[in-house]
């Protein structure tokens, strides 16, 4: 008798771990990773994205993926698919954030560039959207004295229907700020010199001590939304490392772009580490950009 009902309790236990695992097995099945379901749902909205890791081009884009170089934004038409033969900028293979990165050895070096067209959802009005990437640079030790605009996104000039994100090297520190240009007429409609305009007019957010360093990757995204829409309510926000640094006070962001000559321009007279190019259609939240920052890896899609 014992023995049976040590036979039967056996089963019982067997039975129970069979079902335990069983439930297990469909739990694992039905919840995918926190990492994974936040990057699929990331990726959803994207538009344009560039790791560098397979090849120059996007891994991921609605309109042209090549990366394009050319002597300067003035002599655009004579771009080249693919990095300049000169050298000055180079895939650096194993130094990305993930995988690899475009690497910027010099500040003066020819203008590397993605197309903006369909890559950037632009609207002519009620225009709405998020930029991320990822540098890594010394301030003090690799950048030359003066600006530099790790990117740059405009049809014509710095100052006009434009977003940058720059650094500026000079004595006493080195400030890092988002720049937001709306039409130079609507901006600045008296053509004002820039000493000039008052500090609150100008379409700046500054960071005063960034979190860049040597060896450390930095994390910078902005967004913007209610642009191109008439009205006094256009705001853009910086983010570092997934953390709110500052926005623009609401005002007219009016911005007259013919997106077939609009371009993404990289690494302007920047020396450093470039990675990970995100664009979306949307602003993201601010839980959103911390799950970007976080992610273990990158968010290029499947292939």
């Amino acid at each position: 008798m014992n023995d049976v009902m040590s036979s039967q309790n056996t089963l019982r236990r067997c039975q129970s771990a069979r079902l335990l695992l069983s439930l297990g097995l469909l739990i694992c099945w039905r919840e995918p990773s926190g990492q994974a379901s936040d990057a699929e749902a990331l990726r959803e909205v994207l538009t344009f994205h560039a790791s560098f890791n397979n090849r120059l081009d996007a891994d991921m884009g609605l309109g042209d993926r090549k990366l394009y170089s050319a002597p300067s934004l003035s002599k655009r038409a004579e771009a080249k698919a693919g990095l300049p033969s000169t050298g000055e900028i180079i895939l650096a293979q194993g130094q990305g954030h993930f995988g690899h990165a475009l690497r910027f050895t010099k500040k003066k070096s020819p203008l590397v560039f993605f197309q903006a067209q369909k890559n950037i959802a632009f609207q002519p009005t009620n225009w709405n959207g998020t930029v991320s990437f990822w540098l890594s640079t010394d301030p003090e030790k690799d950048l030359e004295p003066g600006f530099c605009d790790p990117i740059q996104i405009t049809p014509r000039a710095w100052n006009d229907a434009a977003f940058f994100v720059e650094f500026e090297k000079r004595a006493e520190s080195i400030p890092f700020r988002l720049g937001v240009y709306s039409d130079l007429k609507v901006w600045n409609p008296q053509n004002r010199k820039w000493a000039d305009v008052p500090l609150s007019e100008k379409p700046l957010v500054t960071v005063e001590k960034p979190p860049f360093r040597e060896g450390k990757w930095t994390h910078v995204l902005f967004t913007f939304e209610n642009f191109n829409t008439g009205a006094s309510n256009g705001i853009a926000r910086l983010y570092l490392d997934g953390k709110f640094q500052g926005a623009l006070s609401p005002r007219q962001q009016t911005f007259t772009w013919d997106p077939a000559q609009t371009l993404v321009m990289l690494g302007l007279s920047y020396v450093g580490f470039f990675d990970e190019l995100s664009i979306f259609k949307r602003p993201l939240s601010d839980s959103e950009i911390e799950v970007l920052y976080q992610l273990k890896g990158s968010l290029a899609p499947m292939e």
